[in-house]
């Protein structure tokens, strides 16, 4: 088989040659448990405290407002949970966006269950909440605001900045779950003003299973884990020291050539967009055009499944293809039956949002892995709307979804 050509990063990217080489030592002779007192613990402990400055650096934080965990996940539930359990005196309300990722709807849903009020939040047909309809729902007991920085699936970049003036202004906690923005474009929590930032090293080139939790000074919020008196006595249970050296030298690598990389990555992005529009038929670009994650493109195509072009771009058939490997939406929820909720939150008819499919791009793609793409992506969509029995060949639409007579560029 052909190298295959890897254009689902939003899932997971590959861990960097030199992440691997920082994290090594620490799985083998470097082993001392960094609760213990002696040489190797030291080691252990320099080594994550190391780790907690190269982290706090990417982020713009004070290194001791780092609190490392297993990935966004843990963070995002320890942000809900930690926080509502914290202020609970204060309220029982919380607010978040019907189009988050599970990790934020999940924890949501069981406060529900408990007892709790959330407030769910629509979005525009771009993905973006109104920082003026967060002003509008907050009440006497609410205690927490969250929501994603930038979309999973569809790389729509929110407000967060505005959303956090609102919020210190009315003294109510703001989580922002990071996970697709770190590392692929400049964020700094003290420009953000948010009090709680997610972010999960497999995401910028570091190892699955490690993330951290930057929680402002002051923020009050309860342990998730219980036990020992690790991440100071927040976070209990001994650190996964490798996950975290290399958790702190993606963030190193990261920020070494952050705005460089991203440059490039909007310049493949849009280029991937205009070939895809300058092409294909009956499509509709997913999420904010413009104000995007650079590396993410999304689209719904009309006629077909988007699984059936998954599959058949990762299983070509010609002896000489490449496979292509990209998703329909969220690597979380992959094999369900269901369309994206997001999608649907956008108002895409569901029979189109079964149509999607996502590119997300890393600092391995080239121009010439996006050409390949386009090729076989028409290819795959010509031979599986030649198949369906619903698809009717129509006017040719813009990217919005527009019929015919739209004037914008996409359509001329």
């Amino acid at each position: 088989m052909k190298q295959p050509i890897f254009l689902d990063n939003a899932a997971t990217t590959r861990t960097d040659r030199e992440v691997i080489e920082a994290m090594s030592p620490w799985l083998d002779e470097n082993y001392g448990s960094p609760a213990t007192l002696y040489t190797l613990g030291a080691q252990s402990k320099q080594a994550i405290e190391e780790a907690r400055q190269q982290v706090g650096d990417l982020i713009g934080a004070d290194s001791k407002d780092v609190y490392f965990t297993s990935g966004a996940t843990e963070s995002n539930n320890w942000a809900i949970k930690g926080v509502a359990d914290a202020r609970e005196e204060q309220g029982r309300h919380i607010i978040t966006s019907v189009a988050e990722h599970h990790s934020i709807l999940m924890p949501c849903k069981f406060l529900e269950k408990k007892g709790w009020e959330v407030t769910w939040l629509p979005v525009d047909g771009e993905g973006v909440v109104d920082p003026g309809s967060v002003a509008s729902v907050i009440r006497d007991d609410t205690v927490l605001v969250t929501l994603a920085h930038a979309n999973h699936e569809i790389g729509t970049i929110q407000p967060v900045a505005d959303i956090a003036r609102i919020t210190r202004e009315r003294g109510v906690a703001f989580h922002v779950n990071a996970a697709q923005g770190v590392g692929h474009v400049p964020l700094d929590v003290q420009e953000l003003g948010c009090d709680l930032l997610s972010l999960s090293a497999h995401k910028f080139y570091g190892p699955k299973g490690a993330g951290a939790l930057y929680a402002r000074r002051g923020t009050r919020i309860t342990p998730l884990i219980h036990g020992g008196a690790q991440e100071k006595k927040r976070r209990a249970g001994t650190q996964n020291v490798a996950g975290i050296v290399g958790l702190g030298k993606a963030a190193e690598l990261a920020r070494r050539n952050l705005e460089a990389e991203a440059k490039r990555l909007t310049g493949l992005r849009d280029y991937l967009m205009e070939s895809i529009e300058g092409k294909f038929e009956d499509i509709r670009l997913n999420g904010h055009r413009t104000n995007r994650l650079p590396n993410n493109v999304n689209y719904s195509i009309e006629g077909i499944e988007g699984e059936s072009i998954m599959l058949s771009l990762s299983y070509p058939t010609a002896d000489d293809a490449r496979p292509v490997y990209i998703s329909t939406g969220s690597a979380c929820v992959s094999g369900t039956l269901e369309p994206s909720h997001i999608l649907l939150a956008l108002g895409v008819p569901a029979e189109l949002a079964h149509g999607s499919v996502r590119v997300t791009m890393s600092r391995e793609t080239n121009r010439e892995d996006i050409d390949y793409l386009v090729k076989a992506l028409y290819e795959v969509t010509e031979r599986l709307r030649s198949m369906s029995p619903v698809y009717k060949r129509g006017s040719k639409k813009c990217a919005t979804g527009s019929a015919e007579g739209c004037d914008c560029e996409a359509a001329s």
